[in-house]
């Protein structure tokens, strides 16, 4: 990668976990459907914004998050809150940016710490270090003044190889030598996983929902350790693996919400056409439903006890003799 980064190397197993991931994205169109069902987009990056925050400690609950995405008062830390508010704005412009321009993450980074940092939208002036839980320092970060020179050179690189180089890796290179370089006081971690997501949706639109800050949460302490395992050997493989580990998982937890969304609209189609029947014929049989809809009686008894429940419908009269009524 040049002089000033830390050395790579294409392994089989990046290559292997890219072709899958690639031929999941691609299976059957899943993410396809993604685009009729606001609710799954609203509930991916509820999630993505509620993990990202935690891994840096944001003590807020997913609910608690997403009562402030909607405008509610929540009772919390007015830093937690405000990371919250600044996160979704940043989060609702990732179509807005160049993935390949420094100025525009200075943007982003200035919006995530907006009203909580000084130097918002700006590189450090001072030295940084990683701490470890007992105050030690267990990584010093580049001087600097060496920062801008070294995030110019990263841009330069990416720019050079995008067309060379599978997103999914490139991205997962820049997320490592972003931290590596830690070009801000506050928001580092929360900016190089936003801007990963940046550089993946504009390659596949898919990923702008994909929640992989859930599944890096869930693998937090593995995250962190592959890190300091990276700027100790001197490379950064083992972190690119463990990225594209991380897609995957979350390729496959989308392709189950899916899955379980379409089976819940499937159930939902069901009761409208139900509904449509009783209003043609109030008089209508379960038996009568099934055979018109083609399904099962207890398919269509089932959907009956979900509208009843639901005080959608109820039953006048007898079994045989009775109608039903739309409440």
């Amino acid at each position: 990668m040049g002089k000033n980064y830390l050395p790579y190397k294409i392994t089989d197993k990046m290559l292997n976990l890219a072709t899958e991931i690639m031929e999941k994205i691609g299976e059957a169109n899943y993410f396809e459907k993604l685009n009729r069902y606001p609710e799954l987009r609203r509930k991916s990056r509820i999630k993505s914004i509620h993990s990202s925050l935690a891994i840096e400690n944001n003590q807020l609950s997913l609910f608690q998050v997403e009562a402030i995405i909607n405008g509610k008062t929540v009772i919390g830390e007015q830093r937690d809150i405000q990371e919250v508010k600044n996160a979704y704005k940043a989060y609702e412009e990732i179509d807005n940016v160049n993935p390949y321009s420094v100025e525009d993450l200075k943007k982003i980074q200035g919006m995530l710490t907006f009203a909580i940092e000084n130097d918002s939208g700006k590189f450090r002036n001072h030295g940084e270090g990683v701490y470890d839980e007992n105050d030690i320092c267990i990584f010093t970060c580049p001087p600097h003044t060496m920062v801008p020179i070294l995030m110019d050179n990263l841009f330069n690189w990416m720019n050079k190889e995008k067309d060379n180089v599978n997103p999914l890796i490139l991205s997962s290179i820049f997320h490592y030598e972003f931290l590596f370089i830690h070009p801000f006081s506050d928001g580092n971690g929360r900016t190089a996983r936003l801007w990963q997501t940046i550089i993946l949706t504009h390659w596949k639109k898919l990923f702008k929902y994909l929640p992989i800050e859930s599944i890096i949460k869930k693998n937090q302490e593995e995250y962190y350790t592959v890190i300091q395992n990276c700027n100790n050997t001197g490379n950064s493989n083992e972190f690119i693996e463990f990225m594209l580990e991380i897609i995957n998982k979350a390729v496959d937890g989308m392709i189950l919400e899916q899955r379980e969304t379409t089976q819940e609209t499937t159930q939902e189609t069901t009761q409208e056409k139900i509904l449509n029947l009783i209003k043609k014929n109030p008089s209508i049989t379960q038996t009568e439903m099934a055979q018109i809809l083609n399904l099962t009686r207890d398919g269509i008894s089932y959907n009956i006890k979900i509208l009843k429940d639901n005080k959608i419908i109820e039953r006048q009269g007898s079994t045989k003799s009775g109608i039903w009524k739309i409440l």
